[in-house]
């Protein structure tokens, strides 16, 4: 006897159906939620996404450094101003060029640069340019001045994590800075790079021709000092004094040393870094 209790094949062909249709549904989700994806980036990619990004931007360390120790630089001299005001009359040895109250109250910071050095081992080596060997040292100096004439600067570096004041000086660095920072470009300009030798104790400006991009040197007082009858005598512009010296040393268009090329620097400054070096204790 045949078995003819076979299977009804509707229930079979209702669940393809469905599969079908779940199936269908699903893509068309995917498909709506991919055309969404790409008109509507995600708000937080996924950290490799978004340090891609970040590479592919110019960077701006440069700008929010200057930003954060220029604060740093008007909160410090505000209290600077705020301590002396308090001990008026007490004595103490001035820091800026004036130290009279009245004086001190319209101070301002007016520009300012990064220090730039030079590793000894890369001086001595002197390969290369004197553009390729500075660094920036993540030490910034402004400008502290009344009435548009500069008094002083006003020294910021970070310390804990974050931007400080942490000296009050160099009149004589700041006047003679200045005019030379303004003649050559205006105060912070790209075109200008500040660079200290501290073994050879001395300072340079670098200035960048915007004309053929060549960087000169102009030999501020300290390295007129320090590298003397090696530098050629058209760099002997104003008196010599030495880092940093009390006694101003103005630059004025007459007596502002000449601008000199890499070549004419290398010899004296390898000279005075192994000097600096020898006595090193």
């Amino acid at each position: 006897m045949r078995n003819h209790n076979h299977s009804n094949p509707l229930p079979r062909r209702s669940a393809a159906l469905a599969l079908l249709t779940l199936t269908c549904a699903i893509a068309h989700a995917q498909s709506v939620a991919a055309a969404h994806a790409q008109a509507m980036p995600a708000a937080n990619p996924p950290p490799s996404a978004a340090i891609a990004s970040a590479a592919l931007r110019p960077s701006v360390i440069d700008h929010s450094d200057r930003a954060g120790a220029q604060v740093a630089a008007e909160r410090g001299l505000a209290e600077y101003v705020q301590r002396k005001q308090r001990h008026a009359g007490a004595g103490r040895a001035k820091a800026l060029a004036t130290e009279g109250t009245d004086d001190l109250a319209r101070a301002r910071i007016a520009g300012g640069f990064e220090v730039h050095t030079i590793a000894p081992d890369d001086m001595l080596a002197g390969r290369g340019e004197l553009r390729q060997m500075a660094k920036g040292s993540g030490v910034w100096r402004f400008f502290a001045k009344i009435d548009g004439k500069p008094v002083g600067l006003v020294t910021v570096q970070r310390m804990d994590g974050r931007w400080q004041a942490v000296s009050f000086g160099a009149t004589g660095l700041a006047q003679e800075l200045a005019p030379l920072m303004e003649r050559h470009g205006k105060l912070g300009a790209a075109n200008l790079r500040f660079i200290r030798i501290h073994q050879a104790q001395t300072d340079l400006l670098e200035v960048v021709s915007p004309t053929d991009q060549r960087a000169r040197y102009a030999p501020l007082a300290s390295a007129r000092h320090a590298l003397g009858n090696e530098l050629p005598k058209v760099a002997m512009g104003a008196a010599a004094a030495t880092l940093d010296g009390a006694e101003p040393a103005v630059a004025t268009p007459a007596s502002a040393p000449a601008l000199l090329d890499t070549y004419e620097l290398l010899e004296p400054l390898r000279a005075a870094v192994k000097r600096g070096l020898s006595v090193r204790p």
